[in-house]
């Protein structure tokens, strides 16, 4: 298997490119637009042909590039159901997405929003913003829900094997990846705490509005197509 993870520094967002070593066929994780041209050329240095784009949800806090990929490479745009209905595929909790050889299974996540998957494959999953490394996604927009959020980490993602290494779509605090064993220990959100402690840990964040938020999940809905206006 052929794997890197990407990072774009305005939005502290990882994208991954991952690859069928014996078809060549290869997906991106979580795009984002400004960074396209980038995951492009290593797409075609590493001689892999682009099938697919997975989001994990609808992002507040920047634009896909799953549109702009797919007008591109005619690769198929996958998201969650209740996302982007754009999408090629909507996927459901239990359904598989094949690219070559290597078969990645959805788990449904929600919480951080009503759309999230993740994607599991083989010993790593691809978590999006809903289990970050030492936290998790925020559950105060998009239709998000603290309780669905915990139910998601502890009955899905906590029930992966402990070794399963965790790749986020997002890290503000330089960790590149995680495991199921050490987040079940170490969140200091979710470790060891009730449903009731979580939800009130996520209702006292008093976290900012993102920034792009209002322009970003409209563009997001449609596969990252409706540019979002110039910033003042």
């Amino acid at each position: 298997m052929i794997f890197r993870q990407l990072f774009d520094s305005e939005s502290s967002t990882y994208t991954y490119l991952v690859g069928d070593e014996a078809t060549r066929q290869a997906v991106l994780i979580d795009p984002v637009l400004a960074q396209a041209d980038r995951d492009l050329r290593l797409v075609a240095e590493l001689d892999l042909t682009l099938t697919h784009v997975f989001d994990t949800h609808v992002h507040a806090d920047h634009v896909t590039a799953s549109g702009v990929l797919r007008e591109r490479t005619q690769a198929r745009v996958v998201g969650g159901v209740g996302g982007a209905a754009c999408a090629n595929v909507q996927v459901r909790h239990g359904d598989e997405v094949r690219v070559g050889q290597l078969v990645f299974q959805v788990l449904a996540t929600p919480g951080h929003t009503d759309d999230s998957v993740s994607y599991l494959l083989g010993d790593r999953v691809f978590t999006g913003d809903a289990l970050l490394v030492r936290g998790n996604g925020r559950t105060d927009f998009q239709n998000g829900n603290a309780s669905q959020l915990y139910d998601s980490l502890t009955r899905v993602l906590f029930r992966l094997p402990d070794e399963t290494r965790v790749y986020p779509a997002h890290d503000y605090h330089g960790h590149l990846v995680t495991s199921i064993g050490e987040e079940k220990r170490h969140n200091p959100r979710v470790a060891g705490k009730s449903r009731e402690e979580f939800i009130h840990i996520m209702e006292n964040l008093h976290l900012p509005r993102p920034r792009l938020m209002d322009a970003a999940v409209p563009a997001n809905r449609a596969c990252g197509l409706t540019a979002p206006p110039p910033q003042g």
